[in-house]
């Protein structure tokens, strides 16, 4: 299987200008100088201070910009993530562009009954494996906040879920260290130990400050922990403009860059040369609603301004696609999410996230993850260009077809015409075939694909030892957490 695609001789789009780069780089510089940021830490602040950087009040840290531009030189400028075999599977450089889903969603639009509820494991467990089956998903999420697990160990069940039921790489959310080292053992169960993940790795982490300017002790310790296990990180502001971030665009990058750095910096200082993914996630917030809104005009600028940057400092960059404002998978949900994910694809961004996401990241919907899978198909064909060399361009094919002629019964149609992109849920008949097919919408269309899948897919299985110890890993934690025990797997 092929992950994801190149940009080729597409189209392509950039958002800043060299000078405006360099401009926001130097801002940034000087909120970490002059600012500084908070850092709930110990371990961090002492590498920090041994390094050269000033400490005021315990952890209040101002960098020097000579960390910052060292940290930039050691970071390695591509990181290549693999599937559960040990396949390499997502090429993180340049303008390769990759889609996944999000995490943690509390509601789930059940697509068969209409019903906005909670997710349960079995639900979690059937909308990893419809991504299992869809080509352009190229990572995972956990998707869902499950509802039938207790608390402190829903993220250990999730990844769980994903790492049985998909092959695919994944993104993983860990509510703090001891959580991510868990996750982390599970993980090498699965691909055959410790050295195996560090060497070809299956997840990455994603971790956040809290804007301003603050670093948590949770994020921190996961940040620590991937750098020393060689896990890829993304350390991702998500920013709120005009409430935890700036309301102009150019403040909001100048902040969001300036805790991306600075979380570079840190994981940098741990263990130099270790994988880290730069981006962020600001959101406008609309001022009517006070509620942080998915692809509109800013946020899309937010995240092409983030992959201009990220191409700058020659990182890896992050970002969000197929994701939206609407309650219900209508017209709006479309517009929305399709807009974020052509643009998105457009701007290069290398990993982006939250497809399928609805109701401003609150509700996970199947029907718009699969719709969003036929609109990223038609993006990535976009993405390839046209070919130019001589079989393309026919001109012995339009010789033989000659004035008047027709195309059908050359040889050069009959060689290519499959080459062309072919949805799987776009109707392209006329009115009457169409009606005589049921008259369908696309969404009905999606809810019959879901059904097909869950009946006819199985993805590949783990085998039954490394189940079995899978389980251990979290009967342990269950132990250790004092929890209940969790329900039978899914």
């Amino acid at each position: 299987m092929t992950y994801g695609c190149a940009h080729g001789n597409g189209l392509y789009f950039r958002t800043l200008t060299a000078e405006q780069l360099q401009k926001i780089h130097l801002a940034s510089c000087r909120v970490l100088e002059e600012a500084g940021m908070v850092i709930h830490h110990d371990e961090a602040v002492e590498l920090l201070k041994k390094a050269g950087a000033a400490v005021d009040s315990g952890n209040r840290v101002y960098f020097p910009t000579f960390l910052v531009e060292k940290a930039l030189q050691s970071a390695p400028s591509r990181v290549t993530m693999y599937n559960r075999k040990g396949e390499p599977a997502l090429y993180l450089e340049g303008s390769n562009v990759y889609f996944g889903t999000g995490s943690d969603t509390i509601n789930y639009l059940d697509p068969f009954t209409g019903e906005r509820r909670g997710w349960r494991k079995e639900d979690v467990a059937q909308a990893i494996t419809i991504c299992d089956y869809l080509p352009n998903i190229d990572f995972i999420m956990s998707m869902g906040m499950l509802s039938d697990v207790e608390r402190r160990m829903i993220n250990r069940e999730q990844y769980a879920l994903m790492v049985q039921h998909s092959v695919k790489p994944q993104v993983v959310i860990a509510e703090d260290g001891d959580t991510l080292a868990d996750i982390a053992e599970m993980a090498a169960i699965a691909v055959g130990g410790e050295e195996q993940l560090k060497r070809k790795p299956l997840f990455m982490i994603y971790t956040e400050p809290t804007s301003p300017l603050q670093h948590p002790v949770e994020s921190i310790e996961k940040l620590l922990l991937a750098a020393e296990k060689g896990i890829p990180a993304n350390f991702a502001c998500g920013g709120l403009g005009g409430a935890s971030v700036p309301v102009t665009v150019g403040g909001a990058l100048v902040q969001a860059n300036a805790e991306a750095l600075s979380g570079l910096v840190i994981h940098q200082l741990k263990n130099p040369g270790a994988p880290f993914i730069y981006g962020y996630g600001n959101s406008p917030m609309d001022m009517r609603t006070m509620q942080a809104v998915y692809g509109t005009p800013e946020a899309i600028l937010y995240q092409g301004g983030m992959c201009d940057l990220a191409r700058y400092y020659r990182l890896p960059s992050w970002g969000y696609a197929g994701c939206c404002n609407s309650k219900v998978c209508d017209e709006q949900a479309i517009l929305e999410s399709t807009m974020f994910t052509v643009m998105g694809a457009l701007q290069g961004c290398n990993l982006m996230h939250d497809v399928f996401y609805m109701e401003f990241g609150r509700t996970g919907s199947l029907e718009l993850l699969l719709i969003s899978n036929e609109v990223i198909g038609r993006v990535k064909r976009l993405l390839k260009g046209i070919e130019t060399d001589w079989e393309y361009l026919a001109v012995e094919a339009i010789k033989r077809v000659g004035p008047g002629g027709n195309f059908l019964g050359d040889p050069h149609t009959a060689e290519h015409f499959r080459e062309s992109w072919q949805p799987e849920l776009s109707d392209f008949n006329c009115f009457e075939n169409w009606a005589a097919a049921g008259s369908t919408t696309m969404a009905e269309r999606a809810r019959g694909k879901i059904k097909e899948i869950l009946a006819v897919h199985k993805p590949e299985p783990l085998p039954e030892e490394a189940r079995v110890k899978i389980a251990a890993v979290l009967e342990k934690a269950q132990a250790r957490l004092n929890c209940k025990h969790s329900s039978k797997p899914a």
